[in-house]
Parts: C-alpha cells; sequence; structure tokens
C-alpha cells in the first residue's frame, strides 16, 4: 500500500510503500493522533519511520499504481 504523510512546516510529503493494510495504517495514526504520541510505520524493506503525532498534517492511504513502460497509448 502507498502511504503518503504530510509533515507541518515541510515543503516535501513523505512517501512510502507498505505491507500493512488501511485498516492497520488508520489505527497507527489515530493512536499517534490521541496520546500526541509517536507514529511508528515499517516499509516494505522493514525500515521504520517515526513520526511525532503532533506534527502529522494529513495521511493519504491509497494503492500503488503500476508503472507504465514503452510508448503505447495512454
Amino acid at each position: 500500500m502507498e502511504i503518503k504523510i504530510g509533515i507541518q512546516h515541510t515543503a516535501r510529503e513523505l512517501n512510502l510503500e507498505s505491507n500493512l493494510s488501511a485498516e492497520e495504517v488508520e489505527a497507527a495514526v489515530a493512536a499517534a493522533l490521541k496520546d500526541g504520541g509517536v507514529l511508528t510505520l515499517a516499509d516494505e524493506k522493514d525500515r521504520k519511520v517515526l513520526i511525532p503525532g503532533s506534527k502529522i498534517a494529513y495521511v493519504e492511504l491509497g494503492e500503488p499504481t503500476g508503472r507504465r513502460v514503452g510508448f503505447g497509448a495512454i
């Protein structure tokens, strides 16, 4: 699953691919926002991302799009 996280006072968003389901990510984000804790997510290569809950601006969840190859019609 593709996850995009906007962080306050940062021009760029954080993009990562994770094996977590949308429900698992939603629960982790809700817990971090509610308690003012830290959002911890692992990407496909088991690297961890830690974000303070108070600094999260938005979270966008979606399925990854397949990469297009070649010069075929769009």
